[in-house]
């Protein structure tokens, strides 16, 4: 990036990953279902499935097959949409013309079928929703040498949004039905038990044959009416002999189900004493995992709302001028080089380059900074910031996929869909985990038949069935995306971008923050940093007349010092007689003056004594500055120091990576005096200086000794090499686009405290991350054996399956409800502008008193 507002550019391999929406899971043991039919596939290099986001990102190792994809997962169980697109194509005149336009449509990774009508100049493209973007489809149009001049009308829109609504709508009618059908069934049977009016009441107005049958006709209903998704689930997979949880549910109520029926219509063929019905059992179970499963959809949209937030910065139209009239057209149709106006309290629709008017801009909701930036003519801005008070026309240079919002859309949609390594004993398990349940019931109804108490049947039942219902795997499948999820999310909310979801675990174990200096740790830019002025020189007319002779120069200290005098308004005099001495100086008369300019040898050669300033000259050599000398009219006038000065939140950002145990290091090109003056004023604790990128890379490695975990943070192109080479790799938002590009983690900002939050949330995902699994696991190992009866021939204790199915339901939510809590973390050290205008005439410069 050449700046904040610079685009973020991503490269992509020849077979490039596609994103499949897969329907139907509903814990960690579909994913890993769906991963392995996926990999299956011939063709497939990796498959990952992630489902907090109901998305499968499958890499291909040769050409894309998405039609043989989207088989497997079909195959597996699950349903992956299709959406159908309509373009309406100009240009077409022959049926070669559609069957090129097909071909390259058909070209684009996703896309299962494409077909062209040449009459209606309409093109139909069908793929897997969510794999492929309207955009390049119809660049493939375009690249083809074929026009889409409108959208036509298609198949309802992949809104995401929508889609959870009408889940969670669907849920709540659903819980609405079996809680209303449920609440009755279970007061006729345990208010016989445990309420004698409730009984006596039953046994006078209804009788015992009726009450059971009522039973049996609310229990069913609910069952087939409302828990039907559990069986048009659970019955095909276990027919596959690949069970998940809606297997267990199916068998589980199916069981306490079937075994009423019996004791109801055919109670003769029980053994004396266990002619029990459980129907309360089989339609509480079904009412609170329904209720588990809306309270956990409700959840799972909340955890990205960061993504939402990000998706609505962008305005749906922008204010283009177009043959000189101002028309308020739809996002879709501004194009690169497009005038674009922008009004007080305007967001800005896409990214651009401002040609006219003057304003402030707030970008904190892209840099996480919260200060208002300055733009004028040449400036940068970025699409989805908001324009403050003035106006301004800026040319638009980034528009649709390309714009810096909507690939740090598609940077935290990928790092949060991405697994981390933690993640491996959760796919582990889960492979094998519902089959074990299953055997566990078995086992758990075997032992009670066998050796139980009588009536043992009904113990073996009950006990079996609380076994297949406690066991939750969504708990183990929710525990680390949704962390990932949030985490990411509000990270990107403070101007923190995870590109690679690995940097999110790696990075709170770094032991070694490595630092670039020029653009890292200072500013990257020289600037007017001393002028010390001997009596009876007046600060301002030095300042005019040094400038003066420097507009002559195109050194970068010239620039620095010429920078200083217009931000203080200084007007800047014609020069004469200018002369120009490598590795002395410069001189020049303006306005009547002899102005000398350059090193102490300038001036010796001049026989200008400067001892007089040798104790300033000093003091700025300790800061790694060179000083420079004035002489006007052959008096020594003043002394001055041009250099790349420190960031203001450097210093707060070192001692906070010193306060978290960190070792600080820098390194960095520049010469070793400079490069130890910083190290010292910012207690830095080891510095490697005068390298070149290669020599970056092998300091990499030297600090990575003893096999620590080393970041390394930087902003250049020459930065490359070690962002790659480092464990973590941070990049500067500021930067170049290529730095940026070999990095694991964005900052957008260019304050290095960021460093610090982004270390921080990295510790506070992975931390919420183990709570979750700690949970899924625990909860299962301690519960399963209680449902087994374990404890029973200590203290009797034996889990009723409505217990079991309360707990199993509230597990996932749990899960979930501790991941949101990220969506509170607080950044430990705030961003804060760093100043972009100069409003005082000594601001970056140290105005000392003139020497005596």
């Amino acid at each position: 990036m050449a700046s904040q507002s610079a685009s973020i550019e991503l490269t992509s391999p020849k077979f490039p990953s596609t994103e499949f929406r897969v329907e139907g899971m509903t814990c960690a043991s579909c994913v890993s279902r769906v991963e392995k039919a996926i990999r299956a596939v011939p063709g497939v290099a990796s498959a990952n499935v992630n489902l907090a986001t109901e998305k499968a990102t499958v890499a291909f190792s040769s050409q894309p097959d998405p039609q043989a994809v989207t088989a497997a997962i079909a195959k597996a169980g699950y349903t992956t949409p299709e959406e159908t697109l309509e373009l309406q194509v100009e240009g077409m005149t022959c049926a070669s013309c559609v069957a090129r336009i097909e071909k390259a449509l058909a070209a684009v990774p996703g896309v299962t079928s494409a077909a062209v009508n040449l009459a209606t100049e309409r093109a139909v493209v069908r793929y897997p929703a969510g794999s492929v973007t309207r955009a390049a489809l119809e660049n493939a149009v375009r690249v083809s040498g074929y026009d889409v001049i409108k959208s036509a009308e298609g198949a309802k829109s992949d809104d995401a949004e929508e889609r959870r609504a009408a889940e969670i709508g669907a849920l709540g009618r659903a819980l609405a039905v079996a809680a209303t059908l449920t609440v009755p069934l279970f007061v006729m049977e345990m208010g016989s038990h445990y309420v004698p009016a409730i009984h006596m009441w039953i046994m006078t107005n209804i009788g015992m044959p009726t009450n059971l049958y009522i039973q049996f006709v609310l229990a069913t209903v609910v069952l087939f009416g409302p828990g039907l998704r559990f069986f048009r689930k659970g019955i095909p997979n276990l027919l596959r002999r690949t069970p998940d949880m809606n297997s267990l549910v199916v068998l589980g109520t199916s069981a306490a189900w079937f075994y009423s029926i019996v004791s109801t219509f055919m109670p003769s063929v029980l053994p004396s004493g266990t002619a029990y019905v459980y129907y309360e059992a089989a339609a509480v179970i079904v009412t609170l995992i329904l209720l588990g499963r809306f309270l956990e959809a409700r959840a799972k949209g909340r955890t990205s709302q960061a993504i939402k937030r990000l998706v609505g910065l962008q305005p749906k139209t922008a204010r283009v001028i177009r043959n000189g009239t101002v028309v308020e057209l739809g996002l879709e149709q501004v194009v690169v080089g497009d005038r674009i106006e922008i009004r007080p309290g305007d967001r800005v629709p896409v990214d651009g380059a401002v040609l006219e008017g003057d304003s402030y801009v707030d970008e904190s909701m892209i840099s996480g900074e919260p200060v208002p930036v300055r733009k004028t003519v040449g400036a940068e801005v970025v699409g989805g910031t908001i324009n403050k008070t003035g106006a301004f026309t800026f040319a638009a240079t980034k528009v649709g996929a390309d714009t810096v919002l909507a690939q740090i859309i598609r940077m935290v949609e990928e790092a949060q869909g991405s697994k981390l390594p933690i993640q491996a004993l959760v796919d582990n398990v889960t492979s094998w985990f519902v089959p074990a349940v299953i055997a566990a019931a078995v086992l758990t109804f075997a032992a009670w038949y066998v050796l139980g108490p009588s009536p043992a049947l009904t113990f073996a039942l009950v006990n079996a069935v609380a076994v297949l219902i406690i066991a939750c795997p969504c708990a183990m499948g929710l525990a680390t995306p949704t962390s990932i999820m949030v985490g990411t999310g509000r990270a990107a909310e403070l101007g923190i971008l995870f590109r690679k979801g690995e940097a999110l675990q790696t990075l709170r174990s770094a032991q070694v923050v490595a630092l670039d200096k020029t653009g890292t740790l200072t500013k990257g830019k020289p600037e007017l940093t001393d002028l010390t002025v001997r009596t009876g020189f007046d600060r301002g007319e030095v300042l005019r007349l040094i400038a003066s002779i420097e507009t002559k120069s195109e050194h970068p200290i010239a620039e620095a010092i010429v920078a200083a005098a217009e931000r203080d308004g200084l007007a800047l005099s014609e020069v004469t007689a200018f002369d120009a001495e490598p590795g002395f100086g410069v001189a020049g008369t303006v306005s009547g003056k002899r102005v000398l300019v350059g090193a102490d040898r300038a001036m010796a050669k001049a026989g200008i004594d400067v001892s007089e300033f040798a104790g300033v000259a000093g003091m700025l050599g300790d800061e790694g500055k060179s000083p420079l000398y004035a002489a006007i009219d052959g008096q020594l006038a003043a002394i001055i120091a041009v250099s790349d000065p420190i960031k203001e939140t450097s210093v707060d950002a070192i001692r906070a990576l010193h306060d978290l145990g960190l070792r600080v290091a820098m390194i960095t090109g520049d010469n070793g005096r400079t490069a130890q003056a910083v190290a010292k004023r910012l207690g830095i604790d080891e510095v490697v200086a005068e390298v070149l990128p290669d020599g970056k890379v092998d300091a990499i490695k030297r600090l990575r000794a003893g096999n620590r975990v080393v970041a390394f943070v930087g902003d250049g192109i020459n930065d490359a090499p070690a962002l790659a080479e480092a464990d973590v790799g941070l990049a500067v938002g500021t930067g170049t686009y290529i730095a940026i590009e070999s990095a694991d983690v964005v900052l957008m900002s260019g304050d290095l405290r960021g460093v610090v939050n982004a270390i921080a949330i990295s510790k506070a995902t992975i931390g919420n991350i183990k709570q979750n699994l700690f949970w899924a696991f625990a909860y299962n190992v301690t519960l399963i054996p209680v449902a087994a009866g374990i404890l029973y021939p200590i203290n009797g204790t034996l889990l009723s399956p409505i217990l079991a199915a309360g707990a199993m339901a509230l597990s996932s939510v749990f899960v979930l409800g501790n991941a949101l809590r990220l969506r509170r973390f607080a950044a430990p050290l705030a961003l804060t502008q760093e100043t972009r205008t100069r409003a005082s005439a000594s601001d970056g410069i140290d105005i000392l008193e003139p020497a005596s």
